[in-house]
This record gives C-alpha cells, structure tokens and sequence, in this order.
C-alpha cells in the first residue's frame, strides 16, 4: 500500500529530528543483524523504541529509510583533505570522492543493502538520489575546473564502481586507487604551457 510521508529534513522539530536520527542509527544496527533480505520498518522502529505508524510517517520503506542513512553520511562527510602543492585536477577530483567511496566500506552488510535500496524505483528514494547526486557534483566540481563532459564521465564511472563494490565484485578497500585511475584518465595533465581555459 502506498504511504504518504513527509521529507525527514523538512521543518522538524527537535524531538522529530531526534526520532529519524534514532531511526536511522536503527536500521543501521538491524541490517547488521538481519540484512537487507529481513529488514523492515516495523523492525527498526521496535529497536528504535519508535511506534511503527510513527516511523511510517517518516520513511514509506526500507529502501526509502536505507537511502535516508546513506545520505545522513555523505551530509556530515567533511570536505576533502588539502592536497601538498594544490594537486593536479585529477588528484584533487580522486581526493574529493575518496571519502564518499568509503562511507560503507566497514560494513559489507549495510554496503550492500544501500546499493539495493539507492536502485529502488519509488519517489522518496529518487528525491534523496538527486540529493545525493547533487552533494557528489559539487565535491568535484568544487575540486576541479573541467568541463561539463568531464565531470559527468567521472561521476558515471564513481556510482558504476560503487554499483560493482556493492554487489560484492569489487572491494570497497580498492576504490580509493581505482579512483585516481580513473581520474587520471577522464582530467589528464593540460600540455605544457597550457591551462584548461585556453586548451581546445
């Protein structure tokens, strides 16, 4: 059955605040002990000491709760680490990513049941995807000053690599070096002499 919810962010009161915090740390904690497989909110709700119409009103499924978790780390995700020397754009677009590649790699069970719950085909989860995407953007865009098309290609290879890390084809340990590869490649070095503003 369908469930209107309100948006978790959206004008909470501290005590509401509190409640989708308790939520979120909840899911979490049953994931560990459950998997995606036997997660529900009904479950996190009862660990969370939240009645099940309440947490309702907050999140209209695990993958809409599960989505919420991935986005409350990426939010307090501090800023990407200075460079020695400014790095080269490649490096700082590797660096800037370097952090959201790990944000689940210390839990193999919560990788993968975000990675299943970021592919859900429901509204909830796809404002909160648009959110994510758009905080992911601005860490790069924010670390390098390439174009458009540049962006975009390492942004599709970082949410590829992160599909593959969770469904278990690739270690979430590897991303980080996989990431200056790859970036390497799509923000190569401008030729001598040359700065992106007047490179063709």
């Amino acid at each position: 059955m369908a469930r209107t919810t309100q948006a978790p962010r959206a004008r909470l009161s501290d005590r509401q605040a509190e409640t989708v915090r308790r939520l979120a740390e909840a899911a979490v904690a049953e994931v560990a002990e459950h998997r995606y497989e036997g997660l529900t909110v009904r479950g996190v709700a009862r660990r969370a000491g939240v009645a099940p119409a309440t947490a309702y009103t907050y999140f209209a499924s695990k993958d809409h709760l599960l989505a919420e978790v991935f986005w409350r780390r990426l939010r307090d995700l501090p800023p990407p680490a200075p460079l020695p020397h400014g790095g080269s754009p490649a490096e700082r677009a590797a660096e800037a990513l370097r952090g959201v590649a790990l944000l689940v790699a210390d839990d193999p069970a919560l990788s993968s049941a975000c990675t299943a719950a970021m592919l859900a085909d429901e509204p909830n989860v796809r404002r909160l995807r648009a959110r994510i995407g758009l905080r992911v953007h601005e860490r790069i865009a924010e670390a390098t000053d390439a174009s458009p098309a540049a962006l975009q290609t390492f942004e599709l290879a970082f949410y590829g690599a992160l599909v593959q890390a969770g469904m278990g084809h690739l270690s979430y340990d590897d991303l980080p070096a996989l990431l200056a590869t790859t970036a390497a490649t799509v923000f190569p070095p401008a030729p001598h002499g040359t700065t992106p503003e007047n490179t063709p």
